[in-house]
């Protein structure tokens, strides 16, 4: 895997601007803030991104991959000021979880998410070498 930092530019925080790498491609679905068994144990903004990465990082295990193998992500969002009010907590579950490995990251507002409960939905791309 390379990442892409074109010279000149000044280094992202909590992500790359580019990611590069080949192998055998996994991609995660969009997870939220539910247990295996589709329950939520909270509302809390970071408590949701901490089991949408378990999640994320549940699913690549079934393809013998890890948060290592992350080239993309996307995160959508209910309400970007939660999102932005959660960072310091988003950041502790992040590198408990996912460790420090920055792939390519997208976060987009959005309107709603097809389950009324959750709050953030997050989308991997992984490639495995």
């Amino acid at each position: 895997m390379e990442i892409l930092q074109p010279p000149g530019w000044a280094r992202p925080r909590g992500y790359s601007n580019g990611v590069a790498a080949s192998g055998r491609l996994v991609c995660v679905s969009g997870m939220i803030g539910w247990d295996g068994d589709g329950v939520f144990h909270t509302d809390d903004f970071a408590g949701q991104v901490r089991q949408a990465l378990l999640n994320v990082v549940a699913v690549l295990a079934e393809a013998k991959a890890g948060p290592q193998h992350i080239v993309r992500m996307t995160w959508y969002v209910v309400d970007k000021n939660e999102y932005q009010a959660a960072y310091k907590d988003i950041g502790v579950a992040y590198r408990e979880i996912v460790g420090a490995h920055y792939p390519a990251m997208t976060a987009v507002q959005v309107a709603a998410l097809v389950e009324d409960r959750a709050r953030v939905e997050i989308e991997v791309t992984a490639v495995v070498p």
